[in-house]
């Protein structure tokens, strides 16, 4: 697996090796042992599959006790997905990067605990799927808001995105609950 260093510190990019043939694909999307050589050696408690349509933007979350770290890909179709670094005490605080995940790049990426996490469907519909390293819990889970300009997130949108209640009354950075 190559893992690839990202704009923001310990979010990484992981690109599994493919293997195809007339027949189709086979790749490992976790081995822990692997992974953990490369200094990602985190435990997962919890599996998620979501399925959105085209313009669906989900996010920015984060659980402000029990931070999760997710690992993040998408199974059928498109995503620009996002992090931003929630860490007050970051050289990189209230940065963000964005990268776009598929179904055909099979590109991961690893989001650390201290991040928000979101992401924008490009496609006609995407599933997406993501492992975490702690449960959710609903009286922790946080959002920030997407379009802060304090953040200035460059989401690829041509036309206003379909946002949950939850994400469209997201904190700005400013006044969100972030991590030490």
């Amino acid at each position: 697996m190559k893992i690839t260093p990202t704009a923001l510190p310990d979010v990484l990019l992981l690109e599994p090796r493919v293997f195809t043939d007339d027949r189709g694909f086979f790749f490992e999307s976790w081995n822990k042992r692997v992974l953990a050589a490369a200094g990602l050696d985190a435990e997962f408690v919890q599996d998620n599959h979501s399925r959105s349509l085209r313009h669906v933007l989900r996010g920015l979350h984060y659980q402000i006790e029990h931070a999760q770290g997710k690992l993040v890909r998408v199974c059928a179709g498109e995503v620009f997905d996002v992090a931003v670094d929630i860490r007050r005490s970051s050289p990189t605080f209230g940065r963000w990067m964005g990268i776009t995940l598929s179904a055909q790049n099979k590109q991961m990426l690893w989001i650390p605990p201290g991040y928000a996490h979101g992401f924008l469907v490009l496609s006609d519909a995407a599933e997406f799927l993501y492992k975490t390293t702690d449960y959710w819990y609903a009286e922790h889970e946080r959002t920030l808001l997407w379009n802060d300009s304090a953040l200035g997130i460059l989401w690829p949108l041509d036309t206003a995105p379909t946002l949950a209640a939850k994400d469209a009354a997201g904190r700005p950075l400013a006044q969100a609950d972030v991590y030490p």
